[in-house]
C-alpha cells in the first residue's frame, strides 16, 4: 500500500513540474468564480502559459502578475482576458488595471510550494494525522531565520513550568547566552551574528526537552527582507509573495508561519492552509 502511495505522489509530482515549466505568470489572488480555459476555480500561484484564457464572472477577481516583469494585472469581471507574452488583454468586458511591483519571483520555488500542497493534502487524505503534543523544541529548529533577535518557543509538559535556555555557536562548547523562562517561550534580548549557525537547548526539571539548530540569513539576505517586509495593510499579493521570498531564502518555518496567517485571513482559498504544513 505504501509502494502505490509513493509511487502515485511521484507521478503527481512529475506532472506538476511538467505542467509549470511554460508558465510565464502565475495567480497571486482570487476571488469569487474565476476559470481558466473554462476550468473553474485555478489554484492561488499556479502558473499561466501564453494564450490561455481568464474568464472571471461578476463581482469577481483575479490577480496575474508576469514573472519576469513583476508586472500584476487585477482583472475584474464580467470579463474574458487573454494572456500574451508580456501583458493582459481584455476580450470582453473590463479592462485589466495594471501596477508594477519590485517582486521578482523564482519559478522553481512555485513548483517547491505546490509540490509540497499537494503531497500535503494527498498525505491528509490517506491517513489523518496524529495530534502531536509531546514536549519538544518549536521555534527555530530548522532551515534559516530571517532575524536577529528570534523568539524561542518549545513545549513543555508543564506549560507554566520553568526552564534552562542554553545558546550556542555551533562546533562550540561555551554558551552565548544563557537564561531561565517560563511559558514555553524566551525572545533573545541580544542580537546574533549574521550568517551564523547556532544549536540551543531547553531543560525543564532537569530532563532536556531537545535540541535544534537554525542559521541566521546573511547581512544582504536580511537587509533585503526588511526592505520589502510589507506591511498589515499591503496588498494581499504583497504579502503572498513576501512569504515566498521568506520560502526562497531558506526561512521555512517563518514561511509556514507567514502561509498560516494568511490562511486564517482568506478561508476561501483552502491552499493556504497546504501551503503552511
Amino acid at each position: 500500500m505504501r509502494t502505490i502511495q509513493r509511487a502515485a505522489l511521484a507521478a503527481f509530482i512529475l506532472a506538476s513540474a511538467a505542467a509549470y515549466a511554460d508558465g510565464i505568470a502565475f495567480i497571486t489572488n482570487l476571488k469569487g468564480e474565476v476559470a481558466v480555459d473554462g476550468n473553474p476555480r485555478p489554484t492561488l500561484l499556479g502558473e499561466l502559459a501564453r494564450g490561455q484564457k481568464i474568464t472571471v464572472g461578476k463581482e469577481s477577481q483575479a490577480c496575474v502578475m508576469y514573472i519576469a516583469s513583476g508586472k500584476e494585472y487585477v482583472l475584474k469581471g464580467p470579463a474574458d482576458y487573454l494572456l500574451k507574452d508580456t501583458e493582459i488583454s481584455g476580450a470582453a468586458g473590463m479592462p485589466p488595471v495594471t501596477r508594477d511591483t519590485a517582486w521578482r519571483t523564482n519559478s522553481k520555488v512555485l513548483v517547491q510550494v505546490a509540490q509540497t500542497s499537494a503531497a500535503s493534502v494527498r498525505m491528509r487524505s490517506i491517513a489523518p494525522p496524529k495530534l502531536d503534543v509531546d514536549p519538544k523544541l518549536l521555534f527555530p529548529t530548522q532551515g534559516s531565520v530571517a532575524t536577529l533577535h528570534p523568539t524561542f518557543r518549545w513545549r513543555a509538559a508543564d506549560p507554566k513550568a520553568q526552564g534552562e535556555f542554553v545558546l550556542l555557536v555551533a562546533g562550540q562548547e561555551k554558551p552565548v547566552h544563557l537564561a531561565k523562562a517560563s511559558g514555553g517561550s524566551y525572545r533573545l534580548p541580544a542580537r546574533l551574528l549574521p550568517g551564523t549557525e547556532y544549536s540551543w537547548m531547553v531543560m525543564v526539571a532537569g530532563n532536556e526537552i531537545g535540541t535544534g539548530k537554525f542559521r541566521t540569513l546573511s547581512s544582504e539576505a536580511l537587509a533585503q527582507i526588511d526592505k520589502r517586509k510589507p506591511s498589515e495593510k499591503a496588498e494581499f499579493s504583497d504579502r503572498i509573495l513576501f512569504t515566498l521570498m521568506l520560502q526562497e531564502m531558506g526561512a521555512t518555518q517563518e514561511a509556514r508561519e507567514s502561509w498560516s496567517r494568511l490562511a486564517q485571513e482568506r478561508a476561501d482559498l483552502p491552499e493556504l492552509a497546504a501551503f503552511a504544513k
